[in-house]
Formats: C-alpha cells, sequence, structure tokens
C-alpha cells in the first residue's frame, strides 16, 4: 500500500531454472576478475602465450549474461546482495497496457548495471521487462533514508510524469522474485497539481537466510515544476518474520473473493443441474428407447404388408444414412483432434496447478500450457486421424497438417495482428523476434512431428469403419419437419446450459485475468470442467435424439456445433464485462483483449463441440447396435 492509499494485487509470478550453473558462473567470475571499470568495461588478465585464447574466453564471457546473487536458490547470507528488479510501468485500468519501467523518465541508481534474460518462454511472452534498480541492498543489512538519484525535470520529463498520473500509472518491483506495486504519482483535487512520489520505503521481512515479505510505502510527495531537480531516495528495513517460506504468497491470494459463498452456491446450483439432467435424460431416453425398441420389435413380427400399412417413423428409419460420413469431412475430423487435445491440455494444466503453485513463478502458468500443448499432440493426432479415416478420407497428410496447425495458426495469427499494436505503442507486450522463431520451432519440429505419429496410430488401430449398421448407397431424403427440429435452432439452444454451468466460474476466471487477482483455486475449476463436460454430453445427446427422431441424420454437425455454441455467449459475455465490469480504454487494450477473449471463447468451443460429439457418437452407436436390422 504506498502513501496514496492505493493498494495493488499481485500478478502470477517464475522461479528461475538451472541454479548450480549460475552459481558456478558467478564463483567462476569472481576469481577471474580483478575488478570492473564502468558498465561493460570487463578486466581480464590474459593467459602467456595463448593471446587467441584468452581473447576467445573474453568474447564468451561478454556474451554470457551476468549472475544474479542468489535469488534463483532463494537463499542468502548476511550482507550478500539482494537484487530489486524495476519490471513494467502502466495504466492502471489496462493491465495488459505495460511499458519498460525506465520508459518514464525515472532515474537509476548507482550500481553498476546487471542484465537480465528471459529465462522461460512464459516470461517473455508476457511481457516481462526486468531491468536493474541499481539500489544497493543487502541481506539483513538496514539502509537509512537516502538519495540514489536526481531527475533533471524539463519540460518534456514533466509532461511525461504529468501524462502518467492522469492515467492513473503504476509500476512493478520484484525482490527475490516477490512482486512490489507502487503508484507513479497523484493529482491534487482540482486536478491543476501534479505530484510524484519520490520515497521508495522497503520493509523486507526474512525468515532465516530467505526472504518472505517484502512492503513498500512511498512517501516524499513532491510538486512537479519544470526546470526544477527532484531527488529520488530510498530506505530498507529489515525484520524477521514468522511466516514460512512455502507460504510467503500467501499474502497475495484474496480468499474472501474467490472462496465467497456464491461460488460454493454456484458449484452446487451446477452440480444440482448435473444430477436433474443426468437422471432427466436417463429417464426420458430410456423410457422412449423402450418403447422404440419394443414397437420396432413388434414390427419384426408383421409380415411385409402390415408393416407397409403401419405407420414408420422415428430414429430406426435413418439407420441406413445415420453412420454416413459427414460433410466436409477433412475439416470436421480435424476439428475433433483439435477439441480433444485441447480437453487433454485442460485437464493436465489444472492437475498440475492444483499440486505446484504455479502462480508463485512468472510465465509458469503458460509455459505449462505450451509443454503440455505440445507434449500432447500425438492425442490430436490419433483422434483426428482415426475419425478422418473411418470416414473414408484419403487426403490424411493434409488433413494431419490442417489438425496440428489449426489451433497454433489462430492463436500465432491473433498475437501477431497484436503484436503489431503493441510495436506501435511501444509496449513491453510486444513480442522479440527470438521468441516468434522459438514458437515457430516448437511448431514445427515439436507438434508436427508428434501430431504424425498420433495419426499414424490412430489410422491404423481405429481407423477401419465398424459401423453397426450398413451405410445406403442413395441417401435417404429428409422429410420436413417442425421449425423448432431444424439443425440451426438446435445449434443455438445447445449451448445455453452448458454457458450456464460455468457462469459463476468464468467471472471469476476473467477477473483473475483482466484484474489484478490471482487465480489460485484450481480445485473449483477442476470441478467446473467436469460439470461442462456432463452438461455437454447430456444436452448433445437430447438434442441429437431430437434431430434423429425426426429423421434427420446430420448428427455430427449438428452434435458438434451445439455443444460448441456455448463458445458464443461465452464470447457475448465478454461484452458485457468489457463494458459493465471494467474501466478499460484505448486502442491497445482493447484489441488485446477481444482479440484473446476471441481466441479463448474459439478454443472453449472446439473443445466443447469434441466433448459433445464424441458423448453422442457413443450414444448413436449403442441405440443402433441393439437394434436388429435387415
Amino acid at each position: 500500500r504506498g502513501g496514496s492509499g492505493w493498494a495493488w494485487a499481485p500478478c502470477v509470478c517464475p522461479r528461475p531454472v538451472d541454479a548450480n550453473r549460475l552459481r558456478r558462473r558467478r564463483r567462476r567470475r569472481r576469481s577471474r576478475w580483478a575488478g570492473a571499470g564502468p558498465v561493460g568495461a570487463r578486466r581480464m588478465r590474459p593467459l602467456p602465450g595463448a593471446p587467441g585464447v584468452a581473447a576467445a574466453a573474453a568474447l564468451l564471457l561478454l556474451l554470457l549474461p551476468r549472475a544474479r546473487a542468489d535469488e534463483h536458490e532463494h537463499t542468502y547470507q548476511d550482507k550478500e546482495e539482494v537484487v530489486l528488479w524495476m519490471n513494467t510501468v502502466g495504466p492502471y485500468h489496462n493491465r495488459q497496457e505495460t511499458y519498460k519501467y525506465f520508459s518514464l523518465p525515472f532515474c537509476v541508481g548507482s550500481k553498476k548495471s546487471i542484465s537480465h534474460y528471459h529465462e522461460t518462454l512464459g516470461e517473455a511472452l508476457q511481457g516481462v521487462e526486468l531491468e536493474f534498480s541499481g539500489l544497493d541492498i543487502k541481506f539483513k543489512d538496514d539502509v537509512m533514508p537516502a538519495t540514489y538519484c536526481e531527475i533533471d525535470l524539463d519540460k518534456e520529463k514533466r509532461d511525461a510524469f504529468v501524462y502518467a498520473i492522469k492515467n492513473h500509472y503504476w509500476y512493478q518491483m520484484y525482490i527475490d522474485d516477490l512482486p512490489i506495486w507502487g503508484i507513479v504519482g497523484e493529482a491534487d483535487e482540482n486536478g491543476e497539481d501534479y505530484y510524484l512520489w519520490t520515497y521508495k520505503k522497503l520493509e523486507i521481512g526474512f525468515n532465516g537466510n530467505r526472504i518472505v515479505d517484502v512492503n513498500l510505502t512511498s512517501e516524499g510527495k513532491v510538486k512537479l515544476v519544470p526546470n526544477t531537480k527532484i531527488q529520488m531516495s530510498y530506505s530498507v528495513k529489515w525484520k524477521k518474520s514468522d511466516v514460512k517460506f512455502e507460504d510467503r504468497f500467501d499474502k497475495y491470494l484474496d480468499p474472501s473473493f474467490f472462496q465467497h459463498r456464491i461460488h460454493w452456491f454456484s458449484i452446487f446450483n451446477s452440480f444440482m443441474m448435473v444430477i436433474f439432467l443426468v437422471g432427466l435424460v436417463s429417464m426420458i431416453l430410456m423410457r422412449t428407447l423402450r418403447k422404440d425398441y419394443a414397437r420396432y420389435s413388434k414390427e419384426e413380427e408383421m409380415d411385409d404388408m402390415d408393416r407397409d400399412l403401419g405407420d414408420e417413423y422415428g430414429w430406426k428409419q435413418v439407420h441406413g444414412d445415420v453412420f454416413r460420413p459427414s460433410s466436409h469431412p477433412l475439416i470436421f475430423s480435424s476439428l475433433i483432434g483439435s477439441g480433444c487435445q485441447i480437453f487433454a491440455v485442460s485437464l493436465i494444466v489444472i492437475i498440475v496447478a492444483m499440486i505446484e503453485d504455479l502462480y508463485t513463478e512468472r510465465g509458469s502458468m503458460l509455459s505449462t500450457a505450451i509443454f503440455v500443448y505440445a507434449a500432447t499432440s500425438p492425442v490430436n493426432g490419433y483422434f483426428g486421424g482415426s475419425l478422418y479415416a473411418r470416414q473414408g478420407g484419403r487426403r490424411w497428410i493434409k488433413q494431419m497438417f490442417i489438425g496440428a496447425f489449426l489451433i497454433p495458426a489462430m492463436v500465432c495469427g491473433t498475437a501477431f495482428f497484436i503484436n503489431f499494436i503493441a510495436i506501435y505503442y511501444h509496449a513491453s507486450r510486444a513480442i522479440p523476434f527470438g521468441t516468434m522463431v522459438a514458437v515457430c520451432c516448437i511448431c514445427f519440429f515439436v507438434i508436427l512431428p508428434l501430431n504424425l505419429v498420433g495419426t499414424i496410430l490412430g489410422r491404423n488401430l481405429s481407423g477401419q469403419p465398424n459401423f453397426p449398421c450398413r451405410v445406403n448407397a442413395v441417401p435417404r431424403p429428409i422429410p420436413e419437419k417442425k421449425w423448432f427440429m431444424e439443425p440451426a435452432v438446435i445449434v443455438c439452444l445447445g449451448g445455453i446450459l452448458p454457458f450456464g454451468s460455468i457462469f459463476i466460474e468464468m467471472y471469476f476466471i476473467f477477473t483473475s485475468f483482466w484484474a489484478y487477482k490471482i487465480y489460485y483455486v484450481y480445485g473449483f475449476m477442476m470441478l467446473v470442467l467436469v460439470i461442462l463436460c456432463i452438461v455437454t454430453v447430456c444436452v448433445t445427446i437430447v438434442c441429437t435424439y431430437f434431430l434423429l427422431n425426426a429423421e434427420d441424420y446430420r448428427w455430427q454437425w449438428t452434435s458438434f456445433l451445439s455443444a460448441a455454441s456455448t463458445a458464443i455467449y461465452v464470447y457475448m459475455y465478454s461484452f458485457y464485462y468489457y463494458f459493465f465490469k471494467t474501466k478499460m480504454y484505448g486502442l491497445f487494450q482493447t484489441s488485446f483483449y477481444f482479440g484473446y477473449m476471441a481466441v479463448f471463447s474459439t478454443a472453449l468451443g472446439i473443445m466443447c463441440g469434441a466433448i459433445g460429439y464424441m458423448g453422442t457418437s457413443a450414444f448413436v452407436r449403442k441405440i443402433y447396435t441393439n437394434v436388429k436390422i435387415d
């Protein structure tokens, strides 16, 4: 909490990896360098008789990143250096619109610079831009209020600070991977004078040789007057704390928000919906199917004349067309394969998040999702390739490419479009070229080969059509039916109940991503995912039964789209959330919000569609297996 009374909630943040290697490198440097002059001016004693080796070694050491205290292991010795990283600055209402901290005319401390490199792919994609503050902080060593730099405030710098204060700019810092937030400044009540907070008062709690708590108080309010000098100061107070290292992120969580009674009520309400829906589906379908089976058995005992005079209707009449390949089988099978992969990724990531506290590490959730998505590519190839083979598809290589790149192309296309806007804004969210190359390499050298393996396995293990009914050579004409039995109407209505089962959880997920909350109740998310699957399967089975009973055999796309229509309602809800629950503004934040919400909604729709189709396919196969057909 700053002196202005603003309180900041934390973002998801990483523990860097490979600590032993960096510590060895640090010791090696200490033994080799006799000292260092200005930043980047390093001196080394060359080996006698080996100038070439010395030059090569010097070049290697210049290219290597400099070591960073012991924040990799999170253990410190007394008076050992503790690095204060400055991350980003940006408007409070636009969480994703962030810029480098020193893009504002802040000054840096006197200590020599330490370089930082992106240690995870998720850290680079999320726009983490750590820069050394230059402040001298040592473990358990108090620092009395001291000036660390001076800002020569000309008109241009004053205008930059005034713009930041008008837009409620806040900044983020890290000490030992613990996030800290502060506000740039504030205006007076009339909005005529603007003040900059110039004094950072740091209180750091330690437990043994570990840092477990960091608090920042912003003080020293100074009026912004052109052509003046502003001194920036800081102080550090170390205090012993009883907080365990494993629990040091608990203070950033918000149990009163995520474990609110409405959360439990929504879960209970969804469970009651599931029980009611499953009971209703079971009762109606079992009773109806029992009557259908009895009627069809009675018809089998009739002679041909009586059967011809009888009133033939119902789902049995389309037995020769119900297993006909869907229209556009290549696209359909690719969507099913992608949906199965998204479901596998969601399930695995939620389980990992329940076991590990991923919110304590910068970019760890995104890095985990990318790794799991690449590793589960065989799931996509298996289900998509086997379905395409069962439907008689012959262009399996084309199907494999479409299935492998369907989701990555959608995500990367949206990200690259937003990246142009981020570059125009000079925002930290602009994806570096090297990161783009890394993502493309993952797609071509990991996802595609694994998808190929899954496609080959799917075609060979379950690619043979084994339908319980023979498919007619000539398609049966579809009779006219009432308007509410049309596939278009069924598709529009099919997503209402699945959306209702996840409505409350969507609010918490949106708030954690687009506002300043850490989502950590992954047990709730697992329950909601299970509920969503059950409701989706039940709804699509009912829709498909009504469609087949109207003698319309176009159930494949109908079952997929009726479940996938949940995404339409989620995207519509995102408009409501944007206009009534947030104060976002500007081209960059608006494009970022609606672009990635479109990606999220589409991925959710593809997952729900695949779940609905897989459940409905098992149901259709089951009911036609139990009917004797000549």
